[in-house]
Protein backbone atom coordinates (compact mmCIF):
# COMPACT_ATOMS: atom_id res chain seq x y z
CA UNK A 1 0.00 0.00 0.00
CA UNK A 2 1.30 3.18 -1.17
CA UNK A 3 1.93 6.04 1.96
CA UNK A 4 -0.11 8.45 0.70
CA UNK A 5 0.46 11.09 3.20
CA UNK A 6 4.26 10.98 3.18
CA UNK A 7 6.62 11.82 0.09
CA UNK A 8 9.79 10.74 -0.38
CA UNK A 9 12.98 12.24 -1.48
CA UNK A 10 14.35 12.17 -4.84
CA UNK A 11 13.20 12.85 -8.25
CA UNK A 12 9.73 13.77 -8.75
CA UNK A 13 8.82 13.07 -12.34
CA UNK A 14 6.35 14.81 -14.12
CA UNK A 15 5.03 12.79 -17.47
CA UNK A 16 3.28 14.90 -20.61
CA UNK A 17 -0.17 12.89 -21.66
CA UNK A 18 -0.04 14.05 -25.08
CA UNK A 19 3.30 12.23 -25.40
CA UNK A 20 2.25 9.16 -27.83
CA UNK A 21 1.39 6.26 -25.15
CA UNK A 22 3.33 3.61 -26.21
CA UNK A 23 6.46 5.77 -25.99
CA UNK A 24 4.96 7.11 -22.69
CA UNK A 25 4.24 4.01 -20.89
CA UNK A 26 7.48 2.07 -22.09
CA UNK A 27 9.80 5.01 -20.40
CA UNK A 28 7.76 4.94 -17.21
CA UNK A 29 8.48 1.21 -17.36
CA UNK A 30 12.16 1.31 -17.70
CA UNK A 31 12.71 4.44 -15.51
CA UNK A 32 10.93 2.45 -12.58
CA UNK A 33 12.58 -0.63 -13.20
CA UNK A 34 16.33 1.06 -12.43
CA UNK A 35 15.30 4.22 -10.17
CA UNK A 36 14.04 4.94 -7.58
CA UNK A 37 11.27 8.06 -7.90
CA UNK A 38 9.62 10.01 -5.05
CA UNK A 39 6.26 10.73 -7.33
CA UNK A 40 4.85 10.50 -10.76
CA UNK A 41 2.85 13.88 -12.06
CA UNK A 42 -0.07 13.94 -14.83
CA UNK A 43 0.55 16.71 -16.12
CA UNK A 44 -2.84 19.01 -16.93
CA UNK A 45 -2.25 18.14 -20.95
CA UNK A 46 -4.76 16.28 -22.10
CA UNK A 47 -5.76 18.28 -25.39
CA UNK A 48 -6.10 15.15 -27.76
CA UNK A 49 -5.82 12.21 -25.28
CA UNK A 50 -8.53 9.91 -26.15
CA UNK A 51 -9.46 8.85 -23.26
CA UNK A 52 -7.79 10.60 -19.87
CA UNK A 53 -9.19 7.94 -16.99
CA UNK A 54 -8.13 4.99 -18.75
CA UNK A 55 -4.73 6.69 -19.25
CA UNK A 56 -4.49 7.83 -15.83
CA UNK A 57 -5.57 4.44 -14.25
CA UNK A 58 -2.38 2.70 -16.57
CA UNK A 59 0.35 5.03 -15.36
CA UNK A 60 -1.11 4.01 -11.63
CA UNK A 61 -0.73 0.52 -12.40
CA UNK A 62 2.72 1.00 -13.35
CA UNK A 63 3.10 2.94 -10.39
CA UNK A 64 1.22 1.17 -7.81
CA UNK A 65 3.51 -1.58 -8.81
CA UNK A 66 6.72 -0.22 -7.27
CA UNK A 67 4.95 1.86 -4.95
CA UNK A 68 5.03 5.13 -6.33
CA UNK A 69 2.57 8.03 -5.74
CA UNK A 70 0.89 9.51 -8.71
CA UNK A 71 -0.51 13.22 -8.78
CA UNK A 72 -3.18 14.45 -10.98
CA UNK A 73 -2.01 18.81 -12.13
CA UNK A 74 -5.19 20.24 -10.89
CA UNK A 75 -7.55 17.61 -11.92
CA UNK A 76 -9.22 17.26 -8.48
CA UNK A 77 -12.46 17.10 -9.95
CA UNK A 78 -11.53 13.33 -11.18
CA UNK A 79 -9.62 12.39 -8.67
CA UNK A 80 -11.71 10.05 -7.37
CA UNK A 81 -13.09 8.29 -11.12
CA UNK A 82 -9.11 7.24 -10.93
CA UNK A 83 -6.65 5.42 -9.13
CA UNK A 84 -4.19 8.78 -8.41
CA UNK A 85 -2.82 9.50 -4.95
CA UNK A 86 -3.43 13.05 -4.90
CA UNK A 87 -3.38 16.29 -6.30
CA UNK A 88 -0.39 19.09 -7.22
CA UNK A 89 -2.03 22.41 -7.57
CA UNK A 90 -0.72 25.04 -9.96
CA UNK A 91 -2.14 27.64 -7.91
CA UNK A 92 -3.99 28.20 -4.56
CA UNK A 93 -7.21 26.95 -5.54
CA UNK A 94 -10.89 28.55 -5.05
CA UNK A 95 -13.17 27.15 -2.23
CA UNK A 96 -10.11 24.87 -1.09
CA UNK A 97 -12.34 23.50 1.80
CA UNK A 98 -15.38 22.26 -0.36
CA UNK A 99 -12.93 20.86 -2.88
CA UNK A 100 -11.07 18.89 0.28
CA UNK A 101 -14.59 17.94 1.80
CA UNK A 102 -15.08 16.02 -2.21
CA UNK A 103 -11.94 14.10 -2.09
CA UNK A 104 -10.54 11.95 -0.01
CA UNK A 105 -8.66 12.26 3.50
CA UNK A 106 -5.98 10.67 2.08
CA UNK A 107 -5.05 12.83 -0.48
CA UNK A 108 -1.32 13.38 -1.22
CA UNK A 109 -1.81 17.68 -1.93
CA UNK A 110 0.94 19.81 -3.46
CA UNK A 111 1.26 23.34 -4.57
CA UNK A 112 3.15 25.24 -6.78
CA UNK A 113 4.87 28.70 -5.27
CA UNK A 114 6.91 31.72 -6.97
CA UNK A 115 8.22 34.06 -5.05
CA UNK A 116 5.23 34.54 -2.74
CA UNK A 117 5.88 33.59 0.78
CA UNK A 118 2.40 33.58 1.74
CA UNK A 119 1.70 31.12 -0.82
CA UNK A 120 4.08 28.80 1.36
CA UNK A 121 2.48 30.00 4.84
CA UNK A 122 -1.28 29.16 3.07
CA UNK A 123 0.33 25.90 1.59
CA UNK A 124 1.63 25.52 5.41
CA UNK A 125 -1.30 26.43 7.22
CA UNK A 126 -3.95 24.17 5.55
CA UNK A 127 -1.47 21.27 5.98
CA UNK A 128 -0.41 20.47 1.83
CA UNK A 129 2.04 17.46 1.84
CA UNK A 130 4.54 19.56 0.23
CA UNK A 131 5.55 22.25 -2.01
CA UNK A 132 7.17 23.20 -5.48
CA UNK A 133 9.00 25.97 -6.21
CA UNK A 134 9.20 27.30 -9.87
CA UNK A 135 10.44 28.18 -12.25
CA UNK A 136 14.52 27.71 -11.00
CA UNK A 137 15.91 28.05 -13.96
CA UNK A 138 14.88 29.39 -17.68
CA UNK A 139 12.68 26.37 -18.92
CA UNK A 140 10.70 26.04 -22.07
CA UNK A 141 8.37 23.40 -20.02
CA UNK A 142 7.62 26.21 -17.42
CA UNK A 143 8.15 29.02 -19.31
CA UNK A 144 4.76 30.27 -17.26
CA UNK A 145 6.90 31.02 -13.87
CA UNK A 146 9.01 33.83 -12.75
CA UNK A 147 12.71 32.90 -11.95
CA UNK A 148 12.45 32.55 -8.19
CA UNK A 149 14.61 34.56 -5.95
CA UNK A 150 16.78 31.42 -4.11
CA UNK A 151 16.41 33.77 -1.03
CA UNK A 152 13.17 33.25 -1.02
CA UNK A 153 13.46 29.61 -0.68
CA UNK A 154 16.26 29.75 2.27
CA UNK A 155 12.84 31.76 3.96
CA UNK A 156 10.46 28.99 3.39
CA UNK A 157 12.58 26.12 4.99
CA UNK A 158 12.36 28.75 8.01
CA UNK A 159 8.56 28.84 8.01
CA UNK A 160 7.84 25.05 6.84
CA UNK A 161 9.07 22.24 7.39
CA UNK A 162 6.96 20.49 4.50
CA UNK A 163 9.42 19.02 1.88
CA UNK A 164 10.25 21.65 -0.90
CA UNK A 165 10.74 20.55 -3.85
CA UNK A 166 12.46 22.40 -6.53
CA UNK A 167 11.39 22.37 -10.68
CA UNK A 168 12.61 24.25 -13.90
CA UNK A 169 15.50 24.01 -16.22
CA UNK A 170 17.10 21.58 -13.79
CA UNK A 171 19.68 19.50 -15.15
CA UNK A 172 22.51 17.21 -13.60
CA UNK A 173 24.94 19.96 -15.03
CA UNK A 174 23.93 22.91 -12.47
CA UNK A 175 22.61 20.87 -9.86
CA UNK A 176 25.54 22.19 -8.08
CA UNK A 177 23.94 25.49 -8.20
CA UNK A 178 21.27 24.11 -5.51
CA UNK A 179 23.42 22.93 -2.86
CA UNK A 180 23.00 26.42 -0.43
CA UNK A 181 19.63 25.28 -1.00
CA UNK A 182 17.53 22.93 1.82
CA UNK A 183 14.84 20.73 -0.34
CA UNK A 184 14.00 17.49 -0.53
CA UNK A 185 14.11 16.73 -4.25
CA UNK A 186 13.83 17.99 -8.20
CA UNK A 187 11.18 17.91 -10.24
CA UNK A 188 11.76 17.03 -13.84
CA UNK A 189 9.66 16.28 -16.90
CA UNK A 190 11.92 16.56 -20.22
CA UNK A 191 15.44 16.19 -19.12
CA UNK A 192 14.30 12.86 -17.83
CA UNK A 193 11.09 11.98 -20.90
CA UNK A 194 12.71 13.55 -24.07
CA UNK A 195 16.67 11.62 -22.76
CA UNK A 196 17.58 8.88 -25.08
CA UNK A 197 18.00 6.49 -22.25
CA UNK A 198 15.83 7.90 -19.60
CA UNK A 199 16.51 5.65 -16.43
CA UNK A 200 20.39 6.61 -17.16
CA UNK A 201 19.03 10.77 -16.96
CA UNK A 202 17.07 9.71 -13.61
CA UNK A 203 19.89 7.97 -12.16
CA UNK A 204 22.10 10.95 -12.81
CA UNK A 205 19.53 13.76 -11.01
CA UNK A 206 19.69 10.87 -8.34
CA UNK A 207 23.70 11.03 -7.80
CA UNK A 208 23.82 14.99 -8.09
CA UNK A 209 20.85 15.17 -5.59
CA UNK A 210 22.71 12.76 -2.93
CA UNK A 211 25.42 14.41 -3.48
CA UNK A 212 24.16 18.01 -2.23
CA UNK A 213 22.57 16.11 0.45
CA UNK A 214 25.57 14.42 1.85
CA UNK A 215 27.38 17.81 1.36
CA UNK A 216 24.86 19.87 3.43
CA UNK A 217 24.85 17.09 5.97
CA UNK A 218 28.28 16.95 6.46
CA UNK A 219 28.73 20.92 6.58
CA UNK A 220 26.11 20.89 9.67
Amino acid sequence: MINKKKIKEGVYLVVDPQMQKTVLMNRLKQIMDKSEIAAVQIWDNFKNADNKISLINEICKVCENYKVPVLLNNNWDILKQTEANGVHFDEIPQDFQKIKKKISSNALLGLTCTNNLETVGWADKNNLNYISFCSIFPSSTANSCDLVDFEIIKKAREITAMPIFLAGGIKPSNMHLLKELDFEGVAVISGIMSAGDPAVSTENYNSEFKKIKNENFNNR
